[in-house]
């Protein structure tokens, strides 16, 4: 009898999803390998097949992430209609986002928590801000050419955009009860609709 063929790519992926919830559960200071292999279910020797250290789970669950978001905002930014409805259908997305799936939220704000020391931190978070302001400044820029932005609108409100998102995904994750997917349409009001050009 032949042994049984192991999908590897479905085997990493299966750690890697149990890597992403122990994160999120016990935060990664205090994850270790043997809690990773517990949670997929295997011997801590099959996690290091696939990794070689809790670093590079760190790396590859904050690459999904990152992925992940590129294509929200690839969506919102090269996508049809007017830019300002696609920034409020990003809104929406990054909202319903976190009220599906809030580990890799909760990693996220762990890793912020761990940039302060950026030397040691092995995910670069300054870079995961910078792509959600780029994407959104962009979006602006966009809404100006329709010539529907008030003057004044520069790359800096866009960096306040990306504070109110990430300001509401912290109090969804620190108070559970607070409905995530509700959230949208307030930022969309203060936030986007402030930025328009008032009518003549």
């Amino acid at each position: 009898m032949s042994p049984r063929k192991v999908d590897k790519a479905a085997r990493r992926k299966e750690i890697l999803t149990a890597a992403v919830k122990v994160f999120a559960r016990k935060g990664f200071a205090a994850t270790r390998i043997d809690d990773i292999a517990a949670e997929a279910g295997m011997a801590k020797g099959s996690v290091y097949l696939y990794y070689d250290s809790r670093d590079a789970l760190l790396e590859a669950a904050f690459e999904a992430y990152r992925a992940m978001s590129a294509d929200i905002f690839d969506r919102a930014v090269n996508g049809p209609g007017p830019a300002l409805e696609r920034l409020a259908g990003l809104v929406h997305a990054v909202l319903d986002v976190l009220a599906a799936r809030r580990e890799p939220a909760r990693i996220m704000v762990d890793l912020w928590a761990a940039s302060r020391d950026a030397e040691k931190s092995p995910v670069d978070m300054a870079a995961v801000y910078g792509d959600s302001r780029a994407a959104i400044a962009e979006l602006l820029r966009q809404a100006d050419k329709e010539g529907v932005l008030r003057a004044g609108v520069s790359e800096h409100h866009a960096a306040v955009i990306v504070g109110a998102l990430e300001g509401c995904l912290l109090q969804c994750l620190v108070d559970p009860g607070l409905p995530a997917t509700e959230l949208a349409e307030p930022i969309i009001q203060v936030c986007l609709e402030g930025l328009r050009r008032p009518a003549a």
